[in-house]
């Protein structure tokens, strides 16, 4: 079968069998089929190959197929694959738990292992809730920040920003009190709105520095640590959300890296298996642990998913993590982090450019259009097919362009982004 055939093929039989997410299947251009990944790039039938610049969803920190995390997928796959995670262990996930603690903040000291982003949020959620409940008190109001986003699943949903991807579900979601992301001006504001809310609230979540499906909206971290120590001083648990921030992304292994306070429970995903395999994790401080543990039964967390803490993604898990640690890859991510740094400033003196920002690894813009920035901005689907066109995979947030590149992208690589964002800038001017 030729190249041609075979593509018209898969993408017919997809066409025939699957739904994509975040797709309006009607109206949705050809779906492309990948063959192969290697370090940065994916290759499809036709052996064009693309610059996976946004890390496949911003999961694959390392590159695509690498070696070192499949061959220690490999050893494991032979060893043990999967076993049920109540009343029985393994070491993979004992050692990654005690890996992913030493790096975080001293006050996180139990792991509870889920499937990906929105359930690791769904259990962080059930933790705060209970927490009140099993101590015979009852908060069922949570904080989150307005254009937040922490997932899909109907809790995440509902702790997430209301838009047209949540209006169907609105009168089955649970009650969220939004608030704005603190600056110098707000912060007292803010403070206000929380003390009269204290007695209710079950937990404060938010995002660390970045919003990401926001459209990569980004805040102070001197400002978040003074709301997270007046919540603190008000005894309002929070949940830090480093699904996306976590691993790197923001220059730092994590977020809260610069922050003056600890949040109570934290949440991973993404580059936590270094884009291998779905993992969620939540983290929490000694504190809710031990509002569970108890000879009553009725205060156990229940919550369990058949593939909580698979041996084969605790070993991804463990591989991605050793080689982020590594000093290679820490000199890697200083680089980009430069690269972007030097990068934004021609960004920002573009006329077709807005809002030029980045913090770490991320770097995104606003494109100028007179229908103003939105996730659902024409604009970005033709943004996305042109740099397609020029073999760079690119999924533009409507009119908000990003880079989040995995850490083995070189500097000449990186360049040659820049160059084609350039050329396409001035391409599309108004």
């Amino acid at each position: 079968m030729n190249t041609i055939t075979q593509q018209t093929s898969l993408t017919q039989r997809d066409r025939a069998v699957n739904w994509h997410p975040y797709t309006q299947m009607k109206t949705a251009d050809t779906i492309i089929p990948i063959v192969k990944g290697e370090g940065i790039y994916l290759f499809d039938n036709e052996g064009k190959k693309y610059m996976d610049v946004v890390s496949s969803w911003w999961v694959t920190l390392h590159g695509h197929s690498h070696p070192y995390i499949a061959q220690r997928i490999f050893e494991q796959l032979n060893t043990l694959e999967q076993v049920i995670f109540a009343g029985f262990t393994h070491e993979p996930a004992i050692q990654l738990s005690e890996n992913l603690l030493k790096l975080l903040p001293v006050n996180q000291k139990k792991v509870f292992y889920s499937d990906n982003g929105s359930t690791a949020v769904e259990v962080a959620l059930k933790m705060c809730i209970q927490y009140a409940h099993n101590q015979g008190n009852k908060k069922t109001k949570i904080l989150a920040f307005k254009n937040s986003y922490h997932g899909d699943t109907f809790g995440a949903m509902s702790v997430s920003g209301k838009s047209f991807w949540t209006k169907p579900f609105e009168s089955m979601l649970f009650e969220v009190v939004f608030i704005d992301t603190p600056n110098t001006e707000n912060l007292k504001d803010l403070q206000s709105q929380i003390r009269n809310l204290k007695d209710e609230v079950a937990c404060f979540i938010y995002e660390p520095l970045v919003q990401g499906a926001a459209g990569m909206l980004m805040y102070n971290a001197e400002d978040l640590s003074s709301l997270m120590k007046f919540c603190r001083e008000l005894g309002v648990l929070m949940v830090q959300d480093e699904v996306f921030t976590g691993f790197g992304r923001t220059g730092k292994l994590f977020a809260a890296n610069y922050l003056t306070e600890r949040p109570d429970i934290m949440c991973f995903s993404k580059g936590l298996t270094g884009g291998t395999m779905p993992m969620g994790i939540t983290t929490c401080s000694d504190e809710i642990y031990n509002a569970f543990w108890s000879d009553d039964k009725h205060k156990t967390l229940f919550h369990g998913h058949s593939f909580t803490a698979n041996p084969l993604a605790c070993t991804a898990a463990l591989a991605s993590m050793e080689i982020l640690l590594k000093e290679d890859t820490q000199m890697n991510i200083k680089r980009i982090t430069h690269q972007h740094s030097e990068f934004v400033k021609s960004l920002a003196i573009h006329p077709q450019v807005e809002n030029a920002r980045q913090v770490g690894t991320i770097l995104a813009f606003d494109f100028k259009t007179e229908y103003g920035t939105s996730y659902f901005n024409e604009i970005g689907k033709r943004l996305y097919n042109e740099f397609l066109q020029r073999g760079i995979i690119m999924r533009p947030l409507g009119n908000v362009i990003y880079l989040v590149p995995p850490y083995c992208i070189t500097s000449e690589e990186l360049d040659f982004v820049y160059q084609n964002i350039m050329e396409v800038l001035d391409q599309f001017r108004n």
